[in-house]
C-alpha cells in the first residue's frame, strides 16, 4: 500500500511556489543529516529547472538519536519563519551543516536578518518545539521513517532522491491526478 501525506500540505507548512500548481514536492528533513543536505541540493535543481510549475514544502523530522543538533536546528527555523525568515535560515543550516552549535545558529540567523533577542529568547523558551513536534507527527502518521523522505502529490516517492531519480517521478506525475 502507497504511503499518502497526512495531514494534505495546509496553511502551516512553509511552501516555495503555489499549492495549486501541478507538481506539490513535500520533504520531511533533519538540518544534520548529511543525505538531507544532498538531497537539499537536488531540490534547488528540480525547483530551477521546473520553477512555478513546482510547489515545494519542507516539514521537519529531526532524527536527535543521531543528529545532536538537529531539534535545535528545527526549532531555530521556526522562530525565524516567526520573524518571516524561514526560508532564509533553511539555506544557511543546510549551508552550515558541520556547525549547529547555539551559538554558531545564533550567527546564521543574524545573518538571516532576525531580530536576534526575540530569536534567542525563543530557543531558550523552546517556543516552538511543539510546532516541530507537530511535522514529525506528520512525518509518523505518513510513514516516514528516516530523512529525507519526499511526497509527490500527497503520494511518498519510494524511488531513489538524486536528480535523475527525483526529475522523473515528479514529470511524470504532473500528468497524474492529485491526491
Amino acid at each position: 500500500m502507497t504511503a499518502r501525506l497526512r495531514p494534505a500540505l495546509n496553511a502551516a507548512d512553509h511552501v516555495l511556489g503555489e499549492p495549486s500548481s501541478g507538481l506539490v514536492l513535500v520533504e520531511f528533513g533533519d538540518y544534520e543529516c548529511p543525505f538531507c543536505g544532498r538531497a537539499h541540493q537536488v531540490v534547488q535543481a528540480l525547483r530551477q529547472n521546473l520553477r512555478d510549475r513546482l510547489c515545494y514544502a519542507f516539514r521537519h523530522f529531526p532524527l536527535t538519536e543521531l543528529h545532536p543538533h538537529a531539534l535545535l536546528a528545527a526549532e531555530a527555523a521556526e522562530a525565524a519563519a516567526a520573524q518571516g525568515r524561514f526560508w532564509r535560515l533553511h539555506e544557511l543550516l543546510y549551508e552550515n551543516q558541520d556547525a549547529l552549535d547555539a551559538e554558531s545558529i545564533v550567527g546564521y540567523a543574524a545573518i538571516a536578518g532576525v531580530d536576534v533577542e526575540t530569536f534567542v529568547d525563543d530557543l531558550r523558551t523552546h517556543r516552538f518545539r511543539e510546532r516541530v513536534r507537530a511535522d514529525v507527527h506528520s512525518g509518523a502518521a505518513s510513514g516516514v521513517n528516516g530523512t529525507p523522505t519526499f511526497f509527490i502529490n500527497g503520494v511518498r516517492h519510494e524511488g531513489g532522491w538524486d536528480f535523475d531519480s527525483l526529475w522523473r517521478a515528479v514529470t511524470s506525475a504532473e500528468e497524474q491526478p492529485r491526491v
